[in-house]
């Protein structure tokens, strides 16, 4: 299992720089420069091509071999930090961004969905039900890790490295990584994929048996939590936190702890705790997080002590969402091995996006709501909505009940 986990590591880890270097660090950079919480939300339209990783995943599940379209992609976003090296951030009497590294850094989340794609299509393929638990503990671990270092650990050196530098190590990491995935021997043993002229369509991806209730939870589980999460940095920074202060406790800190938590779950996992189980005792306690921190933001005016707290409560959060987060890709991973072999890729992806659109749907709106409503009704709606996954789970179907198959007879 190790063969198969080392090389997942390294490339979960890459895969996570895009998302930490525009959710940690681009919306603390904009907010900086006096953008409106509206317009910072907005800049998440970034991710757009996420949104449309089925267009491409038929293509993963049927032509050529996943390894090839991992070392290609990968290879590409090498090509794309190249290019953003070459261009400067910022142009003079310029509020946000120059509109040539808005493009790059769309062009950057295209390579990255592709490519997540591609290695999502490798761990079904090559993890057992057995290895499940592991193997999503390191892919929530790996990516997080590379979140945390290109979203706080860039924002700290970047006042004393220049972007150029910042870029030609990001281009020289993916291209590492490219040999990394050309070369494994873990995944040089993969199978091609088989023959089918077969179009899937959307219903054959809804008849895998588990799939309806899947997408209903991972499209809501994350609402609450990702609203706060987007939300609440920025607060801070409004309320005297200083850049490099957020960059230490919600990128470094906070992925540590999301990091300790995603590393719980894959513990208790491998001692054949069920995920199911498993995220109700969890999301019971994210909310109660929630809860405090709701009742932080009446008070965050009031004193240092207070605003001490409430940047541990980012770690707090970020440690429950690191065990809910493990535990609901061990399920997905689950429901989508249950498919046939010329479907998983495109089955999986049609999972990763909800659960995606999930994520991205409150950390955009988050913004126009704080701007609209103000922060503490923003925060009660995130509040009502971290009750709905509860309520999913009483319908969840035996089949997701356990990541081994004969744990379910």
């Amino acid at each position: 299992m190790r063969a198969k986990l080392l090389p997942l590591a390294g490339l979960y880890l890459v895969q996570g720089l895009p998302y930490g270097l525009q959710s940690g660090l681009l919306p603390l950079l904009l907010r900086a420069r006096g953008l409106s919480l509206t317009r910072v939300g907005m800049a998440k339209g970034l991710y757009t091509p996420w949104l449309f990783k089925l267009a491409w995943a038929p293509l993963v599940d049927r032509r050529g071999s996943p390894r090839a379209w991992l070392a290609l992609s990968t290879g590409a976003l090498g090509l794309v930090c190249g290019l953003l090296a070459a261009v400067p951030p910022t142009q003079t009497g310029q509020v946000g961004l120059p509109t040539t590294v808005m493009g790059l850094l769309l062009l950057l989340n295209l390579g990255a969905a592709v490519q997540d794609v591609a290695l999502d299509t490798v761990a079904v393929l090559l993890l057992e039900p057995r290895e499940l638990g592991p193997g999503n503990t390191v892919q929530v671990v790996a990516y997080k890790l590379g979140a945390a270092l290109a979203g706080g650990g860039l924002l700290i050196l970047l006042p004393n490295l220049s972007w150029p530098l910042l870029f030609l190590l990001l281009a020289a990491t993916y291209w590492l990584a490219a040999a990394l995935a050309w070369a494994a021997p873990a995944l040089r043993q993969l199978p091609w994929p088989l023959p089918s002229e077969h179009t899937h369509h959307l219903q054959d991806l809804m008849a895998v048996p588990g799939t309806l209730w899947t997408a209903g939870f991972v499209l809501t589980y994350k609402l609450g939590e990702q609203g706060a999460a987007s939300l609440f940095p920025l607060l801070l920074l409004d309320r005297g936190a200083s850049a490099p202060e957020l960059g230490l406790w919600n990128g470094f800190g906070a992925v540590a702890c999301s990091i300790a938590g995603s590393s719980l779950c894959g513990t208790l996992l491998a001692r054949h705790w069920q995920p199911l189980s498993l995220l109700k005792s969890v999301l019971w306690l994210r909310l109660g997080g929630l809860a405090c921190q709701t009742a932080l933001l009446f008070h965050l005016d009031t004193g240092t002590a207070l605003r001490g707290m409430a940047l541990l409560s980012l770690c707090l959060q970020h440690f429950l969402g690191g065990l809910v987060t493990t535990a609901t890709f061990t399920v997905m991973m689950r429901c989508s091995q249950l498919a046939p072999r010329t479907l998983q890729a495109t089955h999986y992806s049609l999972l990763a996006t909800l659960e995606l659109l999930g994520k991205l749907l409150l950390g955009a709106l988050a913004g126009v709501l704080a701007d609209g409503l103000g922060p503490q009704p923003c925060f009660t709606i995130f509040l009502t909505l971290s009750v709905l996954p509860l309520l999913d789970l009483g319908l969840a179907p035996s089949t997701l009940a356990c990541v081994r198959p004969q744990d379910c007879q």
